[in-house]
């Protein structure tokens, strides 16, 4: 595992001397064996953030609720991320939160935590 692995950082090391030696399509190169260099059965977290929610390794949504605090009366309230529709305060009908294309925009001030 250590030779493979020594052998293969030499072979990226040459090809970053390249691209900065010769011409930029070299640099492609580059990215092609950096991308082959995942592990599959444990990838980084950023990398699987990125992915769309049915093509991860596990499953998952992008959408999750949250308990957003009202700036005027700190009530607590549960909205979800993705929200259609505008939610306002029980207590003071505050707007929390507005729809977008995605998720749901929070107010200026308002702060919130995941579920």
């Amino acid at each position: 595992m250590g030779l493979m692995y020594s052998a293969h950082i030499s072979i990226v090391q040459k090809i970053v001397k390249l691209g900065s030696e010769k011409n930029k399509c070299n640099f492609e190169l580059l990215s092609l064996v950096l991308q082959n260099d995942i592990h599959l059965l444990n990838p980084p977290a950023e990398l699987e953030k990125r992915k769309h929610k049915l093509k991860r390794l596990v499953q998952s949504p992008n959408s999750f609720f949250m308990d957003v605090k009202c700036q005027g009366c700190f009530n607590i309230t549960t909205v979800f991320s993705h929200s259609q529709t505008v939610v306002a305060c029980g207590n003071c009908q505050t707007v929390l939160c507005q729809p977008t294309g995605g998720k749901a925009r929070l107010t200026e001030g308002c702060s919130f935590r995941k579920k």
